[in-house]
């Protein structure tokens, strides 16, 4: 039986106005529940239609047969590939006044590249799609770095399809761009052979891992070599032409006004200039970038390898000012309570959680400069009870118009009762940027949405506030809203942690720390795309650095050497990068013994960590592409056993761009308390339910997916929601487009269910078995109060 079928689904990949018509073939439905396959699919024709995308069904990624199983084995997308390949090439080959131009032949020369690449990419992705599925949490979350490879790799091809069928269909008419869509497809068939790397990379890191293992469970210098294999590789060609095209359309403008105001600001950040000057220049030389993509992609590429973490800081605070976070609060929701605070260094005695008859003294912060105040944010949409008190407004600091409880001019409203529920909350920012003013404007919908007053920490930033100095205050202040409850508005008979990204992290650590106290620990925790593992282990997912105009591998070292407060091992290539062969094909990569320098107790929780030699292969292009930024050479690789090696007849492209990776490679990464998936089960054990919403294409879902395995393995409470078609930091995006609102509901939704759930039956807590006295202080557990003693990566973490 034949059927054809027009499918007309909304999707990330293709511009508007594309549809397609797929034909189905199978004897009989009945034939297909008996396999348990779908019927074959193929692209029979697209046409123009309002707001239509060509479906992801055709790879198999997303459908599902009757038994619940995905089709991943589908070749559709790469036959639609072959078969319009085929039909631009015999467009333009056919004799024409236009086909004889320089641009027809760069056409037809792009469109060969995009068929070769496309032949060669199959059989790897059909590898993958093979065994991905054992890399998922469970048959119900399929989700991992293998698959969004293969995500990403389609959403490329099937743009990559219509753009074709386009030049096919109109190369011979008169309003033909002709010189648009030369530039188009050159840029993805850069784009594509880059991917065609990536999963390279990924087969290697396939058989270097072990079945169901996202990240190395030994060190071999692999990071290493993927470090000074990502520096090496062309990557301009993602923030041009090609940006964002992984993403949902609705965010690609967003895309390219960051991308553009970036390299902006880079191009004018030495130039001696007030703030003000320098943004208003920046806007003065915005307009190159926005009329030539291949310029804008080159300028990102050099300033998010070179640029240092005082540019990204200055950047990322671009939201804090006074004119942006104004502009935010016009489409905020409006909230009644709205009070910065800063708490004093005050020790604080909380109650045993095995014993409320007990205290423990709980310190202020005191790491790297001792004893200081805690910054912090109230936000309650309605004013309860407690929160307009002087005993609470003797905390509150002036910070303008935000610094208040506000209410209508008309009337005075009511205080409400106190809520039983109390949300804390940490945010993000890669532990070096932005405070609560920058959350705000989804904080306050969850106030509205929940019902509950929220308490947003604003932590000490790194560089100048390396680990564990944010940790120590996150603490502090979650020890100081249990004791102040009443001051903010709630009961706290429930109280939820709530954070993205390294504010993630936090509500992790400061619950393990809660739990090495034995104070009361939360009921529950939602953590949005949480960095749960710092070091700089290789992973499929965190290949997605190349492409992530959010996420670039470049600056992510720099985030996690900022919070380490030590200086990375510094990968340094050869002058001339035209020829990577400079730096050696047997080149021995030594690395630190991670145990170096760590305290008997830390030491115990880790194996012993040997020193290993890894050979490395890196081959370069001999001349440069014509586009510039990088080296373009199609000879494969001649042996070696490096990372470098390809299939014979293939390299990709490499940037001419010098660049400096540090690479994160501190001893302190792996303290438990930095990345928590390293951390005891002792630890990990007294962990409140965690809900983790992650992204599908973010870098960080493998740390996602594996610490849900590791809490699931011993038998944690903990579930896994992956979005789609979003990238890292969508909470701070929820108002741009309706899949970020979806996304942040749906966070909303996990922190509803932490507060209307029955009582936990996870103990909260445990006496501290190194607290012999009860009413003993607990001081600088981590044995890093003094700087020096953190730069050498010491970490004493007995109580």
């Amino acid at each position: 039986m034949h059927l054809t079928l027009r499918l007309r689904t909304r999707h990330s990949t293709f511009p508007q106005g594309s549809s397609v018509e797929m034909l189905y073939t199978s004897s009989s439905p009945e034939s297909w529940k008996s396999s348990g396959h779908p019927p074959e699919c193929g692209f029979l024709s697209s046409s123009s239609c309002s707001h239509d995308y060509y479906t992801q069904g055709a790879l198999g990624v997303g459908m599902r047969t009757p038994s619940g199983q995905a089709a991943m084995e589908n070749p559709a997308v790469f036959s639609a590939l072959e078969a319009a390949c085929d039909d631009a090439k015999a467009a333009l080959s056919r004799p024409s006044s236009f086909n004889d131009t320089d641009v027809a032949s760069r056409l037809l020369e792009s469109v060969r590249l995009i068929q070769s690449h496309g032949r060669a990419l199959e059989p790897v992705v059909k590898h993958f799609t093979t065994v991905f599925h054992h890399f998922d949490l469970d048959p119900q979350t399929p989700a991992n770095g293998y698959r969004t490879l293969v995500k990403v790799v389609r959403s490329c091809l099937l743009y990559i399809i219509q753009k074709t069928r386009y030049v096919a269909a109109n190369c011979a008419g008169a309003f033909f761009r002709a010189e648009h869509n030369a530039g188009e497809l050159e840029a993805y068939s850069a784009a594509l052979r880059q991917l065609r790397a990536l999963l390279y990379l990924g087969q290697r890191l396939l058989g270097e891992n072990g079945i169901e293992q996202l990240y190395s469970t030994q060190d071999h210098g692999l990071s290493h070599s993927f470090v000074q294999e990502y520096m090496s590789l062309h990557k301009a060609c993602f923030y041009g032409r090609c940006l964002g095209f992984q993403f949902s359309p609705a965010l690609r403008p967003f895309f390219q006004t960051v991308v553009i105001s970036m390299v902006s600001f880079g191009e004018n950040w030495k130039k001696p200039q007030t703030g003000i000057g320098r943004a208003a220049l920046s806007i003065l030389t915005s307009g190159k970038y926005v009329v030539d993509p291949e310029l804008r992609g080159a300028e990102f590429e050099r300033i998010t390898q070179n640029l240092d973490m005082h540019f990204w800081k200055s950047f990322w605070n671009l939201t804090e000012s006074e004119l942006l976070s104004g502009l935010s609060s016009i489409v905020a929701q409006t909230v009644q309570v709205n009070l910065t605070l800063t708490i004093p260094p005050v020790t604080l005695r909380m109650p045993l959680a095995s014993d409320s008859r007990l205290c423990v003294a709980v310190h202020p912060p005191v790491a790297h400069w001792g004893p200081g105040h805690v910054k912090m944010r109230l936000i309650s949409h309605t004013l309860r009870e407690g929160q307009d008190s002087e005993e609470l407004l003797v905390y509150s600091r002036p910070e303008g118009s935000t610094s208040s409880v506000s209410f209508p001019s008309a009337f005075r409203p009511q205080r409400g009762p106190l809520s039983p529920w109390l949300l804390v909350h940490f945010h993000g920012g890669g532990f070096v940027a932005q405070t609560s003013k920058s959350h705000e404007s989804y904080l306050k919908s969850w106030s509205r949405d929940l019902g509950v007053p929220i308490l947003s920490v604003d932590y000490s930033l790194a560089p100048e506030a390396p680990f564990p100095r944010a940790l120590e205050e996150c603490f502090y202040a979650y020890c100081w809203a249990l004791q102040n409850c009443h001051l903010l508005g709630s009961t706290a008979e429930r109280v939820c942690l709530a954070g993205d990204s390294a504010g993630g992290n936090l509500c992790i650590t400061v619950s393990m720390r809660a739990i090495s106290n034995g104070v009361r620990v939360p009921d529950g925790i939602m953590a949005a795309y949480p960095a749960t593992l710092l070091t700089a282990d290789a992973s499929p997912s965190r290949l997605l650095t190349l492409i992530d105009p959010m996420l670039p591998l470049g600056v992510l070292c720099k985030c996690i050497n900022a919070y380490a407060g030590v200086e990375g091992q510094t990968v340094q290539p050869s002058e001339d990068l035209g020829a990577l062969g400079a730096l050696g094909r047997n080149t021995a990569l030594l690395l630190t013994d991670l145990t170096q320098g760590a305290s008997s107790w830390f030491q115990s929780l880790l194996d012993p960590v040997s020193l290993s030699v890894s050979s490395t292969a890196q081959q370069g292009g001999q001349k440069a592409g014509e586009q510039g930024g990088y080296d373009d050479d199609d000879d494969g690789d001649d042996g070696g056993d490096g990372l470098g090696d390809y299939p014979e007849g293939f390299s990709p492209l490499r940037s001419t761009q010098l660049s400096e990776v540090r690479t994160p490679s501190a001893p302190i990464l792996k303290n438990p308390y930095v990345s928590p998936l390293l951390a005891p089960s002792n630890l990990l054990k007294g962990l409140p339910p965690l809900h983790i919403v992650a992204s599908a294409l973010d870098a960080m879902l493998d740390d996602s997916v594996m610490f849900a395995k590791r809490l699931r393995s011993i038998g944690q409470p903990v579930t896994l929601t992956v979005v789609e078609d979003l990238p890292h930091g969508f909470l701070s995006l929820s108002q741009l487009s309706k899949e970020t609102q979806e996304a942040s509901e749906i966070c909303t939704q996990q922190i509803r269910d932490v507060f209307e759930q029955g009582p936990v039956t996870v103990n909260h807590g445990r006496p501290n078995a190194h607290l012999n006295n009860h009413n003993a202080a607990v001081t600088d557990p981590f044995g890093l109060a003094r700087r020096d003693a953190d730069r050498e990566g010491e970490s004493d973490l007995s109580d």
